[in-house]
């Protein structure tokens, strides 16, 4: 028998692997990538008696290949909350789909270990800029508001890190940042101790500061939509930038626009709070979008197609 860990190489992914293989360590091949890279269940060698671990990656964006393990009798443990269609019913199939944008998959791996290592929950959780999901999990820990800024800060750090188009573009790539964070069992030590946290830190604050001095493509009372330079900076910060316009300004949609070499654009959006229409949904809309309910992402975006995309944006919540 054979494991494979599969999971997303942003904050909640790593730190849903991180909580499962402290509870039940086990000698896995592990799958990651930056954060577009999603297809990773696509030619995964598992074989008949294997188990797959599956975590934080999109069941839609992965479903062919999912079928094809099930096929060949590969055991799946399945944890995820983005939005996906139906989730196929397999006795070789566990599969815990959240998508109602109150949990992350950090979260889930925290109720499904009954809350034995929370405190990385936590970090996953505000990683993922889901504060709520985040303070609910932390308040029955007793944790005062440095030590939630702690967490916050190291979450937001590794979520950072995940974004980029290569891995040129980032300080650490996603698997060698989850083995350094495999070394801590507590998310206080590591802050405390592993140079790679001021690090990242540091960088990210430089990035965003860089994109917080752009002016936005197009400004309304519905929507705020900003293209960044075709720059490393830009790739690395376009998430914790767009965290941060929703963070700032809830009641309005954005998205931030990235460069591509071949023209065309990646792009991540953010839903406003309390919205009848989900991220999720609208990215869905475009070849290669989806997302969860508050954050979004689409692969590729032509850029002959901007101005419809930014109007279709402004009249998805006008």
């Amino acid at each position: 028998m054979r494991y494979y860990d599969v999971f997303n190489g942003d904050a909640d992914g790593i730190c849903a692997l991180h909580q499962l293989r402290l509870a039940d360590p086990v000698d896995s091949r592990l799958v990651t990538g930056l954060k577009r890279d999603i297809e990773l269940l696509k030619g995964l060698p598992a074989e008949r008696g294997d188990v797959v671990t599956v975590l934080d990656v999109s069941l839609d964006r992965n479903r062919a290949a999912l079928g094809a393990l099930l096929e060949r009798g590969v055991h799946v443990m399945y944890f995820d909350h983005h939005e996906a269609d139906d989730v196929p019913v397999h006795p070789d199939l566990e599969a815990v789909i959240d998508a109602s944008g109150a949990t992350c998959t950090s979260a889930l791996i925290d109720r499904h270990l009954v809350g034995r290592f929370r405190p990385w929950a936590v970090v996953g959780a505000y990683g993922d800029s889901l504060a709520h999901v985040a303070d609910a999990l932390a308040e029955p820990l007793g944790l005062d508001g440095a030590r939630r800024a702690t967490l916050a800060e190291l979450g937001a750090s590794l979520n950072y890190n995940a974004y980029g188009a290569t891995a040129a573009d980032v300080l650490v790539p996603p698997l060698d940042l989850y083995r350094i964070v495999s070394h801590y069992a507590d998310p206080f030590e590591m802050a405390a101790r592993e140079p790679v946290v001021g690090r990242l830190a540091q960088q990210r604050r430089a990035d965003l500061e860089s994109a917080l001095g752009t002016r936005p493509l197009r400004s309304t009372q519905a929507l705020d939509a900003y293209v960044l330079p075709d720059a490393p900076w830009s790739r690395r910060v376009s998430g914790t930038f767009a965290n941060r316009l929703a963070a700032d300004d809830p009641a309005r949609a954005h998205a931030v626009l990235t460069p591509m070499a071949s023209g065309a654009f990646t792009v991540s959006v953010r839903a406003p709070a309390g919205s009848a229409t989900t991220a999720a949904q609208f990215c869905r809309r475009y070849r290669a979008g989806g997302g969860r309910a508050s954050a979004g992402g689409i692969e590729r975006l032509e850029a002959a197609g901007v101005d419809a995309f930014l109007d279709d944006l402004a009249a998805a919540w006008r």
